[in-house]
C-alpha cells in the first residue's frame, strides 16, 4: 500500500471510530437531521475552529475580489496581471507567495501552529475566449489574440469566483492558524481551460511537474467548481469518476481535386468525410457497452473547399472524445482510427488520424470522499446531494492522480432561473454571488476537518 493510501486508510478508520459516516452506500440526498457529533476534545476543537473561521469570512472582500477578476479576465497562460493581483493580496494577508510556477501560477503556504499533515486547496485563475453579453456594471470589456484571432475575454466558467473564494478562505484560515495542526497549501493555477499544442504541458500538469505537491509534500487535495443549473449554495459530491477524460482527434481526408461538374474525375473528400462523421456515431450507439459508463464522440469542426464548383483536395474533421473508463477510452480511440481509415479506403481516399490525450478522468478518492462527506452534510444538511457525472473535463485530475483528491460542485444559479439559465462557457453565464460564502466555508471546513482528523490518526 502506498504511503498516502495508508494515511487515508488510517484517517477513514479514525473517522469511523469517532462516529463519523464512512461507508460505501449510495446517497442521493440528505435530510436535515443533524449529524451525530463525535465526542472528545478533538471534535470540540474542530467545532471551535470552524466557527472561528466562519466569523472571519470577509464577504465584502470576497465580492470585491470576484468582481475585480471578472472585470479584468486573462486567457490561459496569459494571466500575468491576475497573478500579480493574487500575489499582492496574499502578501497583504502576511503570506509569502511563490510566483511564476507553471508560468503564471501562484502558491502560498499557511503554516499551522502545531505539527501535522499537509492539505492543498486549489483554484484555477484563467478565463475563456468568449465575448460577454451579461449587462453587469463590472462586465468584461477585455479582448485578446487567441490562435491568430481577436477574441473577447470573459470569466464564462466561474474561475473568477474560484480565485476569490480561495483568497477569502486563506484569510479565514489565517485567523485560526495557531490552532491548525499542519499546513495548508494554496494553489492558484493557470491554464485550466487548455492552451495551444505549442504551449503544452500547462496548467495542473505543469504545476505537478514543477513540484507543487512536493515541498511541502501534500497528503490530500480539495477543489471545487461552480456550476450553472444547480441551485445557489447546493453542494454536489460523488465517489469515483466525476468528470470525463477529454481527448481530441483530427482526421485529414485526402482525396483528388476535380471540377464540380465532373465528380467522377476526382475523389471527393467531402462525401468521404461525411460518411466518416456518420460512421463515428456508431461507436457510442453500437460499439461500446453504455451500461458500464457513458461516452461521447463529437465532431465539432468540418472544414473543406473554397468554391461551389470545385471538389477540394482535402477535408479536415476535428472532434472530442469523452470517457469515464480507461479501457473504454482506448477502445474508442482504436475505433475512431479504424473507421476513418477504412471508410476513406472504401472511397479511394486516404485518412490521416491524429489522436491526442487531453485531461485524464477526474475521480474522487472513494475513501477520502467518504471521510469528508460529514463535513459537507454538517455544513449544508439539506443542500448536499450526490451529483451526476459530467462529461466535461478538468485538469484537477493531474493532482488527484498523485495524491488523494476530492473535487466538488457548487451551485450558483438563482432558484427562479434554474430552467432558463445559460450554462458554463456561455456569453450569458451568470453567478448568484449569494452562493460564494458557502464555497468559502466548504474550503475552510474541509481543510480544518482533514487536518484535525488526519493529525489525530498520525498520533495513534
Amino acid at each position: 500500500m502506498k504511503p498516502h493510501a495508508l494515511a487515508v486508510h488510517i484517517f477513514v478508520g479514525l473517522l469511523a471510530i469517532s462516529g463519523c459516516k464512512s461507508t460505501g452506500e449510495t446517497i442521493e440526498s440528505h435530510s436535515p437531521t443533524p449529524a451525530a457529533k463525535p465526542s472528545g476534545p478533538a471534535s470540540g476543537t474542530a467545532d471551535a475552529l470552524r466557527a472561528e473561521a466562519d466569523k472571519a469570512i470577509d464577504t465584502d472582500a470576497l465580492i470585491a475580489w470576484r468582481r475585480h477578476f471578472h472585470q479584468y479576465p486573462e486567457l490561459s497562460n496569459r494571466e500575468v496581471e491576475t497573478s500579480k493581483y493574487i500575489a499582492a493580496r496574499l502578501r497583504e494577508l502576511g503570506l509569502s507567495p511563490k510566483t511564476g510556477i507553471a508560468r503564471n501560477g501562484v502558491v502560498a503556504v499557511i503554516e499551522g501552529g502545531k505539527p501535522g499533515p499537509v492539505v492543498a486547496l486549489r483554484a484555477d485563475i484563467d478565463a475563456l475566449p468568449v465575448t460577454e453579453e451579461v449587462p453587469l456594471p463590472f462586465a468584461s470589456k477585455a479582448t485578446a489574440t487567441w490562435e491568430g484571432k481577436t477574441v473577447g475575454v470573459m470569466h464564462a466558467c466561474g474561475h473568477d469566483a474560484h480565485t476569490a473564494m480561495l483568497l477569502t478562505a486563506a484569510k479565514s484560515l489565517l485567523a485560526v492558524k495557531k490552532e491548525l495542526p499542519g499546513k495548508v497549501v494554496l494553489i492558484f493555477q493557470p491554464a485550466e481551460e487548455s492552451v495551444p499544442l505549442a504551449e503544452q504541458p500547462a496548467g495542473a500538469d505543469l504545476m505537478v511537474r514543477e513540484g507543487v505537491l512536493e515541498n511541502p509534500k501534500v497528503d490530500a487535495i480539495f477543489g471545487l467548481h461552480v456550476f450553472a443549473g444547480m441551485k445557489a449554495g447546493t453542494i454536489g459530491w460523488r465517489r469515483g469518476p466525476i468528470m470525463a477524460a477529454g481527448d481530441r482527434f483530427e482526421i485529414i481526408v485526402e482525396g483528388r481535386q476535380a471540377h464540380g461538374s465532373k465528380p467522377w474525375a476526382g475523389i471527393d473528400p467531402i462525401v468521404t468525410g461525411s460518411e466518416i462523421v456518420g460512421a463515428l456515431q456508431t461507436i457510442v450507439s453500437r460499439g461500446v457497452d453504455l451500461t458500464l459508463e457513458p461516452a461521447v464522440v463529437t465532431v465539432g469542426q468540418f472544414e473543406a473547399g473554397v468554391r461551389n464548383n470545385i471538389i477540394p483536395e482535402r477535408a479536415r474533421l476535428v472532434g472530442t472524445i469523452r470517457t469515464f473508463n480507461n479501457a473504454m477510452r482506448a477502445q474508442i480511440h482504436r475505433r475512431v482510427r479504424e473507421i476513418a481509415e477504412k471508410v476513406a479506403d472504401a472511397h479511394g481516399a486516404k485518412a490521416i488520424v491524429r489522436l491526442e490525450n487531453g485531461y485524464p478522468i477526474t475521480a474522487n478518492d472513494p475513501a477520502l470522499m467518504d471521510a469528508m462527506l460529514p463535513t459537507l452534510t454538517r455544513l449544508h444538511p439539506t443542500g448536499t446531494v450526490e451529483a451526476t457525472k459530467l462529461t466535461g473535463s478538468e485538469d484537477f485530475s493531474f493532482y488527484a492522480m498523485k495524491v488523494p483528491g476530492v473535487f466538488l460542485f457548487l451551485g450558483i444559479t438563482e432558484p427562479s432561473k434554474l430552467d432558463t439559465c445559460d450554462s458554463n462557457h456561455s456569453p450569458r453565464f451568470e453567478i448568484d454571488e449569494s452562493a460564494l460564502p458557502t464555497g468559502v466555508r466548504m474550503l475552510t471546513h474541509l481543510a480544518i476537518d482533514y487536518l484535525m482528523k488526519a493529525s489525530n490518526s498520525l498520533e495513534h
